[in-house]
């Protein structure tokens, strides 16, 4: 019975580690990209397009005039942020985006990793992002997929799903961080000033002017 216990606890430990090995793997593994990267000239128009629908919510309507609504496709938000974060040279003339899209780096602070490579893809009512990050010098992926939406002037987001290179995570194990997290960038959250709602619908993302 000793022999057999030993053996038991052996083979116990041997399957932990053998667990732990695939979860580094997986952790490590690069995902299926959320999207696919834009090409220059699709990434510029579609950058352009982008702020020309914002435009529309902050021109006052007339009274009596239904609010105006816009659908961003997940290519014309990408390629905002791509734009914001300064991959994508602004369009002559053009004004400045309303929606606080400047560099993913401005919200990381003195020793937090970097954030970088940001992708973005809208399915059904679910958006998902996914971004690059180094933690140990290893390239590490993170998705994250949720509902957009908002409340008192700010954006808010639900999760649904967290993973970590090829890892998923339960999200019950990471959202009051995450939501702590948003709390403490509530700035970045706030929407523009024409904005009254936002979701996401049919793999668009949806803005309705106040």
């Amino acid at each position: 019975m000793k022999i057999m216990n030993v053996k038991i606890d052996r083979l116990i430990s041997l399957a932990t580690l053998g667990t732990s090995l695939i979860a580094i793997v997986l952790v490590m593994k690069k995902p299926a990209p959320v999207s696919q990267p834009l090409q220059p000239a699709v990434a510029a128009a579609s950058a352009q397009s982008f702020q020309q629908k914002i435009d529309q919510l902050e021109t006052p309507k007339q009274e009596g005039q239904a609010p105006a609504e816009v659908h961003l496709t997940s290519d014309e938000v990408s390629a905002a942020i791509a734009q914001a974060a300064g991959a994508i040279p602004a369009a002559t003339g053009a004004s400045a985006a309303p929606i606080n899209l400047s560099s993913p780096d401005a919200a990381i602070g003195s020793g937090q990793p970097e954030v970088k490579d940001y992708q973005v893809n809208f399915d059904g009512d679910v958006a998902r992002g996914q971004f690059v990050t180094e933690i140990g010098g290893k390239t590490v992926y993170v998705t994250l997929a949720g509902h957009l939406g908002s409340k008192d002037g700010y954006a808010t987001f639900d999760p649904t799903e967290f993973k970590v290179g090829d890892l998923s995570i339960p999200v019950s194990l990471v959202n009051d961080q995450l939501q702590k997290k948003l709390g403490e960038q509530r700035d970045r959250l706030k929407l523009p000033n024409g904005v009254g709602d936002m979701k996401v619908e049919n793999g668009e993302l949806v803005m309705t002017q106040k």
